[in-house]
């Protein structure tokens, strides 16, 4: 059997191939507006950073000031409640590293919640568009 799509990459390992999208919004405590300036540049660093070691692949990333968007490709095998938590732990540990002053306006970086939605019901190009829109609100 041939998988063949125009507008779709598939991934690859030894036992499987896969294409699984996902939709992926978190937000600092108390929804903070902390994901500005250098904060946010190295926070998009870390996420990146990650891909190969959580065995992800991000398609479109953007920031707000009190929130996150990942436009994001996941492992099966791995599942993308793991990963979220991983990068949720990894970048949480390396910003308030880096940022000292997150420690005093934060208990913990990020909210216990996620929001997550494959990308199934609509068209990948749409949550791209939507992902690139929200910069502009």
């Amino acid at each position: 059997m041939e998988i063949v799509n125009q507008h779709k990459d598939y991934n690859r390992t030894n036992h499987l191939v896969f294409s699984c999208q996902y939709h992926v919004v978190f937000c600092p405590k108390y929804r903070r507006r902390v994901l500005v300036g250098k904060i946010e540049e190295r926070l998009k660093e870390l996420i990146l950073m990650k891909q190969k070691d959580y065995d992800y692949k991000i398609i479109e990333m953007e920031t707000m000031p009190d929130h996150v968007h990942l436009l994001i490709d996941v492992n099966p095998k791995i599942g993308i409640y793991n990963v979220i938590s991983k990068i949720k732990g990894f970048t949480s540990h390396s910003l308030r590293e880096e940022f000292p002053e997150l420690k005093s306006r934060l208990p913990s970086m990020w909210t216990r919640s996620k929001f997550i939605s494959s990308v199934g019901s609509v068209s990948i190009d749409i949550v791209k568009k939507y992902i690139e829109e929200q910069k502009g609100v």
